[in-house]
């Protein structure tokens, strides 16, 4: 997490549903992960993909939520939540590569248009001849 500033984070703990029973009418152990991008260090770039990456998880303020409601506790639901969002943030920071255009070669030109010959003549054989 040496990535992620811990005053940009902040934890919330909700009523989970699922597996726990009982326990789960009683205990919060379900972890909503608030990390806030306006305040946390990362470079505008690698913000600018979290972004992108985030999608719905986003919110208009710029918050990205990460929520974890696997586990029947607390802990493992925290560990949980803060290892989506650490690999959130490296999923960020790789860099897309540029794609370079490409011309088709001569040579596959030429299969594409023999094969559509191909396929043509084909079909032409099948329809049906004009009444003689």
């Amino acid at each position: 997490m040496a990535l992620i500033d811990p005053q940009a984070l902040s934890e919330h703990f909700v009523r989970a549903s699922g597996p726990g029973g009982q326990n789960v009418n009683k205990v919060a152990s379900a972890v909503q992960l608030r990390f806030d991008l306006s305040k946390s260090s990362l470079s505008d770039e690698i913000k600018a993909r979290l972004r992108v990456i985030a999608g719905s998880k986003l919110t208009t303020e710029d918050v990205l939520i990460v929520d974890a409601r696997e586990y029947r506790t607390q802990a493992q639901n925290r560990e949980a939540a803060r290892a989506r969002l650490e690999h959130l943030v490296q999923q960020a920071m790789v860099r897309p590569k540029k794609r370079r255009a490409t011309k088709a070669t001569k040579a596959s030109r030429e299969r594409r248009l023999e094969g559509k010959k191909r396929k043509s003549a084909t079909k032409r054989l099948r329809q049906r001849g004009g009444d003689d």
